[in-house]
């Protein structure tokens, strides 16, 4: 029998890893690294008990392949997209908002009080 706790362990400090890439970063790109992560994690995990089980045409290579498959199409689509953000906005800050969010102030609104003009000046004076 093989022994599984480092795969194990590798697995869950590739998890842990992709997690807090995924919730600490701002960066787009970083995120997406975080997400390759976790799948390389899920990979290994399968892999792994695919290798601890007697059966040499188990699930858990071909579910690899799979997952392989997907990451690779979702790091396309998420690149592509990423490239689109940048190109609107200039750089690629999660945190950051957009520019074509309404803003909270009162002087976006129509009605909002703006500098004293010549109307003004005859309820003014």
């Amino acid at each position: 029998m093989i022994h599984l706790a480092g795969p194990y362990l590798l697995a869950a400090v590739l998890a842990g890893l992709g997690t807090y890439g995924v919730l600490a970063r701002r960066n787009a790109v970083l995120v997406l690294i975080g997400v390759e992560l976790v799948l390389n994690a899920a990979n290994l995990l399968l892999v792994t008990v695919a290798a601890g089980g007697g059966d040499r045409w188990t699930a858990g290579n071909v579910l690899t392949l799979f997952v392989i498959t997907i990451a690779a199409a979702e790091v396309c689509v998420a690149l592509a997209v990423v490239l689109a953000v940048f190109r609107l906005r200039g750089d690629i800050d999660l945190a950051r908002p957009s520019e074509h969010q309404p803003a909270d102030d009162q002087a976006s609104s129509p009605g909002a009080a703006t500098e004293p003009g010549p109307a003004d000046a005859e309820v003014l004076g």
